[in-house]
Order: structure tokens, then sequence, then C-alpha cells
């Protein structure tokens, strides 16, 4: 039963941390015609907060992301704040990408402590200086989510660190979780204020730190058009099924509407778990990749970030720039300047890189006191045991380097470790022949990017360098190939930063490349990053996000799930769950019926190990046969024999085995065999190919019957499975192609049988029998869970019935299961399937004992008159 989402009895163990705020609640949606949902607006549709419009003017982007673009100081002598702007965020930046949209909103925290006193005052003055809305976390709360969960759990999660030991990464801590949820809890509460009108404004939450801020928000406002972009890597479903709340957190994530990634492989990895924790498929659409879940269509975006040019080309053209460049010329003049920029983080493989250029040097001799490595390192976001012990090695290394290789007036590496202004950095990348990124798991990285625009230079840049007007620029990149933007740099040499002679002989290479080798690989990336910037991500994000939210007011919402598990279950008006007391008053007012039922998937569950029937299926079965106006039929892909010993019991009930080739109309008569197909040499061809797939597909097997072949694969990998589906389907199609044979894919199988028999058939046979009997039904219920049983729902509609039934015949043709269909109506599983069968097994018991003592009653008046 669908039911309206509420905190969990957990939440309350855990003091109510997930409890959503009270509002005032609209009347439920109430059923004012059997069947028939009335389009009032309720609670399921407008939970807690109306989605309905409001007088709002225009459109809002609303940018949800862990800290706001703002840098915030507090003079000491007279108490004040002062704030700007952070040029560098690219929150601030991708706002170059909403031109249509009037309004642009930050809600976030800052990266200091606000006293509680001075809250209200400093939330006042940002949102009216900078439309920022701060979110203050208590500072227990913040440590725990932030340098606890986020830190110590999802990030090194994500970048693939285990904690095998308690040396090498914390264990799960359910404490953090809950501070985790509290924060995104916080965060909710803010975006609810800044929503004005849920058909025109947008939300888009960045990264890791809000993964569950979806769930929050789509139980606030079921249409509310919500993005999600991820800025680090997704792990490998191997790696992230270990997470305690993997399933939360990936539930949370299908609550927007659009979910992107920097690369293909994140979201390989995404989907992957998708299918294999929450048994999701997914497919591409035109393009766009998409995953159905519960009636909504989850989109996915793959595109890397880009920068700023304009930010770059400003810090170039800057003053200080052009002054640095000349100190920087002078300071390393003759040398050739390899340039590495990496925050002090044990991912970012600084320490592997120096190895890299210590084997260099020692391997080619003709390098040393001319080849220098500037490294610098930026301060390291988080602090604990692992980045110190990093830190450490760093420094160790570039002693031994500089102790063995350097002499006066020459340090192979020099390392910065303090913060470096932009425009200090700008001038680095300019004068720097290669550009190295070692990363040994990183998100994305734009390093490589802004040394290329910066390498490309400006006329003032230019005239700093000495360079001539109109000169060819060059540039050489060493990329990680675990880095995002590798994919992005098809010019960079790409290497595996763990191979440490690899990675120098790359840089070698790099910087001994041919000029003009160089040029086309620097024009090659300069074409890439200037036309791929920070506002054409942007703009193309939202151009898919709108696109995924435009049918959000086409359907009926529905808001079901307990806590975390909260999700939207969206139907199309045409498509609503069977009601019973709709059918039952139907299936009363008939005098003939006719029933067709799948039965795997259908009277029993997928999932169960135990393919017979079971006593309670058997009787309602019986029950349904048992009533003279009802024609029942068990419609399945299964073989005859195995449909005859399950079903031995019930006498009257009809049998249509392997898709209607073999038919009898009840237990008491013959098998029929379809005249459809006599030639099965076919079968010959077909086989030898579906073993070839089988033994290359481990938990695969072949079902041979009578009439056709079936290749199943539910217990082989998901992924493994599906794609040789895929390639055996093709593989037969092309083998077939002049038989007269259907290859068909269904639920985890790939079906090879004759042309013509399929389940609509035998309704159109049933069907016709009865209409040229004089008997035609005026009640026809055909139900099923698969792509075979499509035929008969198409089957049951187009059957000319006959003219001299009093009105149109009740036709109910019912999936199991929220999922396109040409069917109308659904139900949830096999449970729904043999309660709504029950029903009508009742009321035909109750129909024929109001018959039967009509006909006694009837009978005694008789003998006494």
């Amino acid at each position: 039963m669908v039911s309206r989402s509420c905190i969990s009895l957990l939440d309350f163990a855990s003091g109510n941390m997930m409890n959503f705020s009270q509002s005032p609640r609209s009347l439920p949606r109430i059923m004012t015609v059997p069947g028939i949902i009335s389009d009032v607006d309720v609670d399921g549709i407008n939970d807690g907060i109306s989605d309905a419009p409001s007088t709002g003017s225009g459109a809002k982007m609303i940018i949800v992301s862990n800290f706001l673009p703002l840098n915030a100081q507090k003079d000491l002598n007279s108490g004040k704040w002062s704030f700007s702007f952070d040029e560098d965020s690219l929150l601030l930046q991708m706002k170059d990408g909403f031109s249509a949209i009037p309004e642009v909103v930050y809600v976030g925290s800052l990266r200091v402590d606000v006293d509680s006193s001075e809250q209200e005052e400093v939330s006042q003055k940002l949102l009216e200086e900078f439309n920022c809305v701060p979110t203050f976390i208590p500072p227990d709360i913040y440590k725990k989510f932030y340098h606890g969960f986020c830190k110590h759990h999802l990030w090194p999660l994500f970048h693939y660190m285990l904690p095998l030991c308690p040396d090498h990464g914390n264990r799960f801590d359910r404490l953090l979780w809950q501070a985790y949820v509290s924060a995104n809890k916080i965060f909710a509460d803010k975006v609810t204020e800044v929503i004005n009108n849920t058909e025109e404004d947008y939300v888009w939450v960045h990264d890791y730190h809000l993964m569950v801020l979806p769930t929050f928000l789509r139980k606030r406002f079921n249409r509310i058009k919500l993005g999600f972009f991820l800025h680090s890597p997704f792990p490998s479903s191997e790696i992230y099924r270990t997470l305690l709340v993997r399933d939360e957190i990936l539930k949370a994530l299908l609550n927007a509407d659009l979910i992107g990634f920097h690369t293909f492989d994140y979201a390989r990895h995404f989907l992957s778990c998708c299918s294999r924790m929450l048994g999701l498929d997914y497919e591409s659409k035109r393009g766009h990749i998409g995953l159905e879940y519960f009636g909504r269509t989850v989109y996915i975006k793959i595109l890397p970030v880009g920068i700023h040019m304009g930010r770059v080309e400003s810090a170039l053209n800057h003053p200080s720039s052009s002054i640095k460049v000349k100190e920087i010329q002078e300071q390393f003049k003759g040398k050739r300047l390899v340039i590495g920029v990496d925050d002090m983080d044990i991912f970012k493989g600084i320490s592997l890189k120096l190895l890299a250029v210590e084997h260099l040097l020692l391997q080619n001799s003709e390098l040393r006191g001319k080849l220098v490595l500037v490294q610098i390192v930026n301060p390291a976001r988080s602090s604990g045991k692992d980045v110190q012990e990093a830190k450490m090695e760093i420094y160790s290394i570039t002693k031994r380097i500089n102790n063995t290789f350097g002499f006066p007036g020459y340090e192979p590496v020099v390392l910065i470790d303090r913060h470096v202004p932009f425009c200090e950095k700008t001038a680095y990348y300019a004068l720097a022949e290669c550009c190295i990124v070692n990363a040994v798991r990183d998100g994305m990285n734009l390093i490589p990017y802004k040394y290329i625009v910066c390498r490309q230079g400006t006329p003032k840049m230019d005239e700093a360098l000495g360079v001539a007007s109109g000169s060819r620029h060059t540039s050489s990149l060493v990329v990680s190939e675990f880095t995002g933007c590798s994919p992005s740099l098809s010019g960079a040499i790409r290497v595996n930063p763990w191979d440490i002679e690899a990675v120098a002989n790359a840089v070698n290479t790099a910087i001994n490349m041919p000029d003009l080798e160089k040029q086309l690989r620097h024009g090659k990336h300069y074409c890439y990053v200037s036309s791929h910037d920070v506002a054409y991500w942007a703009r193309s994000f939202m151009q898919d996000l709108k696109r995924a939210c435009k049918d959000h007011y086409s359907k009926r919402c529905w808001g079901i799930g307990f806590g975390l598990n909260f999700r939207i279950l969206a139907l199309s008006p045409s498509f609503r769950k069977l009601s019973n007391d709709y059918i039952i008053s139907a299936y009363k007012r008939t005098s003939k019926r006719a029933i067709f039922l799948d039965y795997d998937g259908t009277m029993v569950p997928h999932t169960s190990l135990a393919k017979t029937p079971t006593p309670e299926v058997i009787s309602v079965l019986n029950n349904l046969c048992a009533d003279p106006m009802n024609s029942v039929f068990i419609v399945s892909g299964r073989g005859k024999k195995s449909l005859s010993d399950w079903f031995v019991q019930c006498e009257n009930l009809g049998i249509a085995a392997e898709h209607g080739y073999f038919f009898r109309w009840s237990g008491m008569s013959d098998w029929e065999t379809s005249s459809l197909a006599v030639d099965f040499d076919w079968k010959n061809i077909a086989e030898p190919v579906m073993k070839l797939y089988t033994e290359a597909t481990d938990g695969s097997y072949i079902e041979v019957k009578e009439s056709a072949l079936v290749w199943h694969h539910q217990d082989a990998d998901p992924d493994f499975g599906s794609c040789q589906a895929k390639e055996l389907l093709d593989h037969l199609e092309n083998v077939l192609a002049n038989d007269p044979v259907a290859v068909k894919r269904g639920q985890n199988i790939v079906e090879v049988k004759p042309q013509g028999v399929t389940k609509g058939f035998v309704a159109e046979k049933v069907l016709s029998k009865m209409i040229a009997s004089g008997k035609p039904p005026g009640f026809v219920l055909c139900i099923g869970d698969d792509r075979s049983d499509e035929d008969m729902f198409e089957s049951i509609s187009k059957t000319p019935y006959s003219s001299s039934l009093p009105s149109a015949p009740a036709i109910f043709a019912c999936t199991v299961g929220q999922k396109p269909s040409k069917a109308r109506y659904y139900l949830d599983d096999t449970v729904d399937v043999l309660a709504l069968l029950q029903c009508l097994a009742d009321a035909s018991s109750s129909n024929l004992s109001s018959t039967e003592t009509q006909v006694s009653f009837d009978n005694v008046v008789r003998k006494e008159l």
C-alpha cells in the first residue's frame, strides 16, 4: 500500500534528526470515481509545502554547496565582519553560464565561525549584498559532518582507500553518519527558505558533502527541479559496496532529476552500483543515459568542468604577473622548467612525481644542472596523520634529490610550500616547458587547463616573456590516467603514476619533443579548453536539467517510503494502480469473463527459487475456475509438462505453454499444437551459438523447449550477463535472418521461437472463440510482467468485440511493477496480484452462494404452492 513518507523508528532513536519541518497539511487525495484519482492537490503531491506556482518574479537558480563563494574576515578592533567574493571559486565563475536566468542565489557555509548572536545580522548582510544564504551548522555537528564523515569516510572511500586497519583510515561511525544527515537537513531548511516558485526555480547541489540533500528537498517539493553534480571520483561497485549506508546514498541521489559526473568511468561505476544494489537498469535515449526509478527518469550527465578563461587571461595581463615572469626567468636562466601544482594530499602523487624526477636525473646525466622541477604545494584541505606523513616524505625525497644532484646555484627540485597567489602561479605556468599531474586518484584537476591557457599567453605576457608577436605557442603535458581531466586531453602523455620509470621517460619525452609536435598538441588542447570553459559546462548542465524536468507537471506524484528511503512515485494520468473496488464492481456487473494470467513474475516472484505454485495460488485459481461465468487461462513461456504437473488440481483451468505453441482449454481436454511452425531445423543453428555464450558466461544456461530455445542469465554477473545478452541477440538475429523465427530479449533471457507464436495470439484465439460461440466476454482481465505479455495487452485492446453487448466490455490490461507498458494499469508485485485475484474469487463465491440460496428458496415456494 502506498503510504505517505514519515520518519522511521530509527530516526526517533537517533534524536529525530531527520524530522521534517511541520507545516499545515492539505487534505489527502481521494477517489471521486471508482479507480480514478481526483486532481485535488494533496499531501501526496504537494507534501508539506506546496509545489503550486507562487507570485515570484521569474526563474531563480539556487546553487548549493558546502562552502559559499566568499572570503570572510572579522576586524578584531571594531568587531565588524567584511566579506568579498572569492574570484577563484568555481561556483562564482559558473554564473556566466546562467545568462537566461535573472537571479542566482548561493546556499552554503562560511569558512569561519560566526557567533550565534551575530548570525542574523550576517545573514541579512550576505543576502542583500551577495545573494548568499549561509547555513550556520553547530560546531559539534559540523566537525563530525565535515572533518568526520566527509573527510574520514567518503573522501578516502571515493578515492579507493579502504580502512583495512586502524592505521589506514577510520571505520564506519554511526554518530558521524547522523551528523552528516543532520547537516544536510540544515541545508534543506535554508533551500526551503529561498525557493519561491517550483515551476521556475532550479536547484543545483554540488559534491559529496550533500549527497542526501536531494531526499530532503524532494520530500518537501515533489516536483522540484533538482540537479546534482559530483566533483570527486565515484568508485567501482566493489569499493562502494563496503559503505554501510550505500543504499541510502544511492536512493538519495536518485531523488535528483539529473546527476552529473566528470567522466564516463565515474558514471559507469554509479550505474553499476544502481544495477547491483538496487536492481535498476539504464538505457540510452537519443544520446542521453536514463535510469527508470519509480516512474521517474533520472538522467545522467557526463561532462568535465572547465576553467574561467577571463579569470586566467586577466591574471596573465596583471602587472604583477609580468614582474614575476621576469624574476623567474632570471632565477632559472638557462634551465628547463617543469611545473607541478598540487594540494598537500595523499592522493596527489607528489612523492611519486619526485621519485620519477630522481630516476630521470639518474638515467640522464645531460639533464643534471638543467632540469628544474618547481613543485608548488597548496595548503592541505584536511588534517590528519596521513597528510603529515605525506608531507614528511615529500620533504625527505626533495632533500635527497637536491643533495645528490644539486650544487651551488642549482637545485633540481624547488619546493614551494606556502600559499601562492594566482598571478604568481600563472607566471610559472607561462614559463614551464612541461606540466606534470601525477595524482593516483583525482576527480578532475584543472591544473593542465590553466597551464595550457597560460602557455597560449596574451600580448602583454608575450611582451614580458620577450616572445615575438604571432609566434606559435607550445606546451607539453604529462597526465596521470587516474585523473578526471585525462580523457579530455588527448594530446597529453598519459602515465600510470605508480610506474616511476614510465613517468620519468614520459617527462623526458615531453621536454625533448620536436617543436612542431608541441605546437600541434598545444593547439589541439587550447581549442578544447577555450571552447569548453566553465560557462559552457554550466550552460550545458542547465540545458539537460531543463530537459530532464520537462515532464514534471504531466505526471501525478506520490511520496512513498520512510526516512532516507523516501522517493517519488510518478505516473502518467493514463497509467494508474488497479483499484480492487473498481475492478470488482465491473466484475460483478458481467455474466461472461475472460482472465489471462502470466505465471513467472506474476503468480510467483522471480526471486523465488521454488517455482511451483503455492497452495494459495492453486486455491485462488480453483475458486475463479469454479465460477461458470469465468474462462481462466495461464499463459506462460514454460513447457507443457511443468505446467501440466503443477496445475493438475485445477481441472477447469486453461493453459497455454511455450507462449501458446501448446494449448489446452482445460485439464480434461487434449493439448493442441500450433500450426504456425512445423520446421525446427533452425535449432541446429541456434543451439551451438547459445552454447558458445553459455561457456563464456558463468551462471548462464540454456533451456530447451519443444518449440523454442531460451538462454537464461539471471545468475550471471549483472553487467556481464546483460552485455552478453545483447551480443547473443545480435549474433542470433544475423545467423537466423532467413529462418521463420523470432529472436527476442526478455527479463534476463534471450529466446528464439517460431514466428507468430505469441501470447497475443493465445488471447486472440480464446476471445475469438467466445465471440463466435455467441458468448462474448463483458469483462477481460490480463495480468503479466514481461515484454512477452505486452502482446496480450495489445491483443485484448484491439479485439473486435461483439456489437450484441449492451456496452463496451470492461478491459483491464495490467502490468506488474511500474514501467513503460501498453497496459493502462499496474500492480506492485505478486502479492498485489494474488490479493486482487482473491477479491475476484470472493466476489464469485458470494454470487454463487446468492444464486444457490435463491434457487433453494424458489424450490421451496414451488412445493408449497
